[in-house]
């Protein structure tokens, strides 16, 4: 599939077939994520792949009742973490930019994104997640303490592909200066 196909096709998917999402396939979408540009090629996301019904489940339960009907019904979630302080810092720890600590949220954006439409060229559907209990699902998932979890992604093969939602226009997106 081309880039701007992939792009004009992508759509978030909340309802998934039984099919399991196998290793090889979710490693190749990893391998395509890794692509990403990131801040001095710091390359900060992590993924962590969650296939046990019981820890969804739980998940579901405690960490994330907002998203449950889609966790519940995704065969493979992705907790998305990154390493902390490397994105935005220089060596000796300082920020580099204004933007202080932000500026590795915008490279797990862009991981993120990325992550997305690799999968979606693959075959597979996913919905980003920001709605859950980080904290505490942090503990849970036992992330490391130079990390920090920043979005869960449902993934799997999908049932459903509904039509583009509208989008707003060029001339509102840009301005020319």
């Amino acid at each position: 599939m081309d880039a701007q196909t992939c792009i004009l096709t992508r759509r978030s998917v909340r309802q998934f077939t039984d099919e399991p999402v196998s290793r090889e396939l979710l490693e190749k979408v990893v391998a395509l994520a890794a692509y990403a540009p990131s801040w001095k090629n710091t390359q900060i996301s992590r993924y962590i792949a969650i296939e046990d019904p019981k820890v969804l489940e739980e998940i579901c339960r405690t960490y994330a009742p907002f998203n449950a009907r889609i966790i519940g019904n995704c065969p493979l979630l992705i907790a998305q973490t990154f390493v902390k302080g490397r994105s935005g810092f220089e060596r000796d720890g300082s920020f580099s930019t204004d933007r202080e600590a932000g500026w590795q949220y915008y490279d797990c954006g862009i991981a993120c994104q990325t992550l997305c439409l690799a999968a979606h060229d693959l075959g597979l559907g996913t919905v980003i997640m920001g709605v859950f209990d980080r904290k505490r699902l942090q503990a849970y998932l036992e992330i490391p303490q130079d990390q920090e979890l920043m979005a869960l992604i449902a993934v799997g093969h999908p049932a459903e592909v509904g039509p583009a939602p509208k989008r707003k226009d060029v001339d509102v997106l840009l301005s020319w200066r």
